[in-house]
């Protein structure tokens, strides 16, 4: 069955973007296509419908093919915890925490799990594009590489190498790769694009030849910047802020150091009467702010101990007494409560740290892992909606009285007595039209009536006809066969 995948020259080339429009083309084609990433390394993570947990990108690369995403998709998913450790999930499902040194050993075992993944899909689909993870450049860890030229030779798939012009030097990118990597992983490369294009393609004609003459391999085309990338849901939080600069609610997120699932404030960042601020480290909370969001966090203690160090927790008490509007989601919920427990060590080093006390609830971390799609109903405004939860540890106490949302008969979140404080576990909660309206209005605010799920359809539709316009797809579908 065939198979293509596409590596970069480095990471945040447009790898994933460039999957997922190969995907709608494919698909628009007639084509039974699907996405593969065979490790990946990021904090913004799907549930699956098997029940699991894979990269963001490629759940957005699932749409594209008009599937519902699965593991097989991106069988290694690394969650980073740390600095140096992160959470290792293998077809879905936590295995174990490792640190970076540790990882390197683990790698070769991992492979028969990718290859399986890989099979599994080959075998149900006419075609599976593969999205390498950073660079097969880093020559240092290629012994036991299963994301890049480790996984591609061992399943025999064409590579296809992009670099990005946007950064500058991509000559040297593309043919420094050739230069340092191995004769054989060279050989599977058989050709390469240039992404991130600004202005006339046409000015690079002469970079572009001179690439081909070097290397020797064949040129796909030269990708102009597509302007509503930034709307596409993203992997690195740093992309957050290239949403414009608007009037209007003015909702402000903490970008925790260990932030996780921040696609969910993607729709609010389309919201053509909402201006969202990521506030970085060292910037205080702006006096102006309506609504204040905690973030998901791979690293609850981490964080909390990360939002103290910037005096977030005294502006958040400030931000309260004005009259302002907190929400915690995932850790974030867990960082608005009295205390966070962790007995057995799951989230770090085992121990305890205080909350930011602003709701009155406890947390208590465990080692199993809760992943489930569910329904749901916002309690104050009784509207229905559609989210996921994906976290460790449970959290109680008075506050869970007054729930945010009904999952059925089971209570989730929790309001603070005057209602201004809230937290839940629900991800995806923006994404839906009408519950994203009337939280907007609970804060004073009007929603500009956006289908977000139809505007995604609509940039991957876009984003098809414009790689169709300035690449060879026939030409990558045909290397793929």
């Amino acid at each position: 069955m065939p198979a293509l995948m596409i590596q970069g020259t480095g990471s945040n080339v447009g790898k994933s973007m460039l999957v997922a429009g190969l995907c709608r083309a494919a698909k628009r084609r007639g084509i039974k296509v699907a996405p593969f990433k065979p490790q990946n390394m990021s904090n913004n993570a799907a549930v699956t419908s098997d029940g699991g947990e894979i990269g963001r990108a490629q759940a957005l690369q699932a749409l594209a093919c008009g599937l519902e995403p699965v593991s097989d998709m991106n069988p290694v998913l690394l969650k980073p915890e740390t600095d140096t450790g992160a959470q290792v999930v293998v077809q879905g499902k936590r295995i174990a925490r490792a640190e970076a040194a540790d990882y390197g050993a683990l790698k070769p075992k991992l492979m028969d799990a990718v290859l399986e993944s890989f099979n599994r899909l080959k075998a149900g689909h006419d075609l599976v594009i593969v999205e390498g993870a950073g660079s097969p450049a880093e020559v240092n860890l290629r012994p036991r590489d299963i994301a890049n030229m480790g996984f591609a030779l061992a399943a025999k798939v064409p590579v296809v190498l992009a670099g990005d012009i946007d950064r500058g030097g991509v000559i040297a990118q593309i043919v420094g790769t050739q230069a340092v990597i191995d004769p054989a992983d060279a050989a599977m490369v058989q050709g390469f694009l240039i992404n991130k294009f600004r202005g006339d393609p046409r000015l690079f004609d002469d970079g572009y030849d001179y690439i081909a003459a070097k290397t020797g391999w064949a040129g796909f085309g030269v990708l102009p910047w597509f302007h509503d990338a930034w709307k596409l849901p993203a992997e690195d939080a740093i992309d957050l802020n290239r949403a414009p600069h608007r009037d209007g609610l003015h909702i402000v997120c903490l970008a925790l150091s260990r932030i996780a699932n921040f696609d969910d404030l993607d729709p609010l960042a389309q919201e053509s009467g909402v201006r969202l601020t990521m506030l970085g480290p060292g910037r205080a909370l702006p006096a102006d702010a309506d609504l204040v969001i905690l973030p998901g966090s791979k690293s609850t203690r981490g964080d909390l101990a990360f939002l103290r160090a910037q005096g977030w927790d005294i502006d958040l008490a400030a931000h309260i007494r004005r009259g302002g509007h907190v929400l915690g989601i995932c850790g974030g919920y867990q960082m608005l409560g009295q205390i966070v427990r962790d007995p057995d060590g799951v989230d770090g080093a085992s121990g305890e740290t205080e909350g930011l006390g602003f709701l009155d609830v406890e947390t208590v971390m465990s080692p199993a892992k809760r992943l489930a799609v569910s329904d749901a109903v916002h309690v104050p405004s009784g509207t229905g909606f559609a989210g996921y939860e994906i976290h460790m540890g449970q959290t109680l106490g008075p506050d869970c009285a007054r729930p945010f949302a009904m999952l059925g008969q089971a209570p989730d979140g929790a309001h603070s007595l005057n209602g201004r404080v809230m937290g839940t576990y629900l991800h995806g909660l923006f994404a839906n039209d009408a519950f994203r309206a009337s939280y907007l209005h609970m804060l004073g605010g009007q929603a500009s009536g956006l289908s977000y799920t139809a505007e995604l359809e609509y940039i991957l539709d876009a984003l098809a006809d414009h790689m169709e316009q300035h690449l060879d797809i026939g030409g990558l579908i045909a290397l793929a066969r």
